[in-house]
């Protein structure tokens, strides 16, 4: 009997190993940091599931709950750390802007008649997820604001489930409108010349198409300055590009998620994903994909070789033919700013676009640089060989990755240059 105490331990043991391990590239570098975090993502993911089909709670709520218990928990840790999450000097504001709520950065005043950098900054998170006011954007928005003198405005746009699109992207435009409005400037000291759009993954998804908006707004007397997307979602047309073939298992945001993130936003059914894999919903048939439109994400001409390698596209000859009428969002620039046409993009602010070499969407940001770039728009990469989507996000302990602080730095190097 004093054997199976010892049996059950290896057992349970190896079963956590079993649970944990994921083969990963050479190139990321903190591997079981990374094995780590994505086993507790999959096992919330899973316990959420689990609740929902129990009645329990809605999966996403489940995942919020299980998301501040741990950010509360990291809070108490960190309290005896000197993490610097609170900086002397920048006021936070909890405030609404258009109705939207927002948290408002400001940084200590300056001198007289000396004008402020001004930025607006949405959050990632599968437009379902997370939260400008908590964890490392938190952080970072008052880093921002404390070391360029800047004036920054995160937006809690609404989120899935409660919302669908075109919601949240609605809400980010009412905000970033009354942000851009003379009066709001003035009274936060903001130099109209300077003033940004940010945003991570669906933040970028989100900034991108604000961008565009904004852009070819006739009626908006001031613009934004420049444009920073970081590793941001362009496009639901093709969940086939080498970007998603070759990460598809790599942690954080594998390609079936990422699918069922399109689904949901969209309103559309999650039974869908498995047509979607396979891009039964862009098949060749469908007359409202145009051969121009589809020039728009084709990586065969706007990906350089290094990363065309030797895939080959999925084009399918006949999909499904019912699937773009039920999901009509999925044609819509709003949501995927990739397919916006090239006299949009040539009205789009000077952009700084993040990419990374471990991510699905790798590929449709280097393909928005081309097109920004090819539209005359000045445009600055930084594509990180080592890094992993969702790395922006990871630069407070315990989950700190020193790409992600790489990254942290240089997203505020090149505000401090180019804003």
């Amino acid at each position: 009997m004093r054997l199976l105490p010892l049996v059950v331990t290896v057992v349970l043991t190896v079963a956590l190993a079993y649970y944990i391990y994921i083969p990963l590239p050479d190139g990321i570098q903190e591997p079981w940091k990374l094995m780590f975090l994505d086993a507790a993502f999959r096992a919330t993911m899973h316990l959420a599931s689990l609740k929902h089909w129990l009645g329990i709670d809605h999966y996403v709520t489940s995942i919020r709950g299980s998301t501040a218990a741990f950010e509360g928990t990291m809070k108490g840790l960190m309290s005896s750390e000197s993490s610097g999450a609170v900086i002397p000097g920048v006021k936070v504001s909890d405030i609404d802007f258009a109705g939207i709520p927002v948290r408002v950065y400001e940084p200590p005043a300056g001198g007289e008649g000396h004008l402020r950098r001004g930025l607006m900054f949405f959050h990632g998170g599968g437009w379902a997820l997370g939260s400008g006011k908590k964890g490392s954007y938190d952080e970072t928005n008052r880093m921002v604001s404390d070391e360029l003198n800047t004036v920054v405005v995160s937006v809690e746009y609404r989120l899935y489930p409660e919302v669908h699109f075109p919601v949240p992207y609605l809400d980010c435009l009412a905000a970033a409108k009354h942000f851009l409005s003379p009066e709001v400037l003035a009274k936060y000291a903001i130099d109209p010349e300077r003033v940004a759009v940010s945003g991570d993954s669906a933040g970028g998804n989100l900034a991108a198409a604000v961008a565009q908006e904004i852009s070819i707004d006739d009626s908006a007397s001031v613009k934004f300055s420049v444009q920073v997307l970081i590793y941001p979602v362009l496009q639901a047309l093709d969940f086939n590009t080498p970007s998603y073939i070759e990460n598809q298992h790599i942690p954080i945001l594998h390609r079936p998620i990422m699918v069922q993130f399109w689904l949901q936003y969209l309103g559309a059914d999650l039974s869908l994903q498995p047509q979607m894999l396979v891009n039964n919903h862009s098949a060749s048939q469908h007359s409202t994909i145009t051969p121009e439109l589809r020039s728009r994400l084709d990586w065969t001409t706007l990906l350089s070789q290094k990363y065309k390698k030797n895939h080959k596209p999925l084009v399918v000859e006949k999909g499904s033919h019912e699937l773009l009428k039920e999901i009509p969002g999925l044609l819509d620039v709003r949501s995927s700013p990739l397919l916006a046409g090239p006299e949009v993009l040539a009205k789009c602010p000077r952009a700084y676009v993040v990419t990374c070499e471990y991510d699905v969407l790798r590929d449709e940001g280097l393909m928005y640089v081309r097109r920004l770039q090819d539209a005359g728009v000045t445009v600055t990469n930084d594509h990180y060989e080592d890094g992993f989507h969702g790395c922006f996000s990871f630069t407070m302990w315990p989950m700190e990755f020193d790409v992600g602080k790489r990254m942290l730095r240089g997203y505020i190097n090149w505000l401090q240059n180019n804003l």
